[in-house]
């Protein structure tokens, strides 16, 4: 109960930390003052929400029994269904890491990208590392056969992320690529990947990412 009591701490810390560090951006829109609060904001995220939700995760099958709710039917088409949409939240969250490292020159929280990363999966959905994380937690809760952490993952984790997302990290994102970052955001879908043909969504950045 204790790790489901600060799991549910982190993410109300998560959320709070997002507003306010969102409108301390939205007054101070600089883009040194994006960096210093984007920083912050990582930092907070692995200890408020990172940390929990990953030890949660080691211990799926433990959360129905400590709340008395009954597991999901463990049949032979939860685990199949839970395999393949891990696997691909797994490709999703991998790939996203590499084109972050390779076009954005940036890696997770630990380095800040010096370039928009907009192209190959990029193209396709603004935020795929997230959808790849989502992917991960719903299958694994397949997996798991876990009531609680699919619930749980749908309207609470992925929820709280998202409104990170639109509230924290698109704003930092357009203070530090400016008009860039908007013709991007114009152009590729938030979450749900687009496949268009790359024409219509081909972007080239002003930091010289061609």
């Amino acid at each position: 109960m204790v790790l489901i009591y600060l799991q549910a701490i982190g993410c109300v810390v998560f959320v709070v930390s997002s507003f306010a560090l969102g409108i301390w951006l939205k007054r101070h829109p600089s883009k040194k003052t994006a960096e210093i609060t984007t920083r912050i904001m990582h930092f907070i995220m692995i200890i408020t929400w990172v940390i929990p939700i990953g030890t949660g995760l080691t211990i799926l099958t433990e959360y129905d029994e400590l709340l008395g709710m009954p597991p999901l039917p463990f049949s032979m088409i939860s685990l199949v269904t839970g395999a393949v949409v891990m696997l691909v939240g797994v490709v999703f969250f991998v790939i996203s890491i590499v084109v972050l490292l390779d076009r954005g020159e940036g890696l997770l929280a630990f380095e800040l990208t010096k370039k928009l990363a907009a192209k190959d999966i990029y193209k396709r959905t603004r935020n795929p590392m997230s959808l790849g994380f989502y992917l991960i937690c719903i299958g694994l809760s397949l997996l798991g056969g876990s009531t609680f952490f699919i619930l749980w993952s749908l309207i609470v984790l992925i929820p709280v992320h998202v409104f990170f997302l639109k509230y924290f990290e698109e704003r930092e994102l357009e203070i530090r690529f400016g008009d860039s970052y908007r013709e991007y955001r114009r152009k590729v879908p938030f979450l749900i990947p687009s496949f268009r043909k790359s024409s219509e969504t081909e972007l080239t950045d002003k930091n010289g990412d061609e």
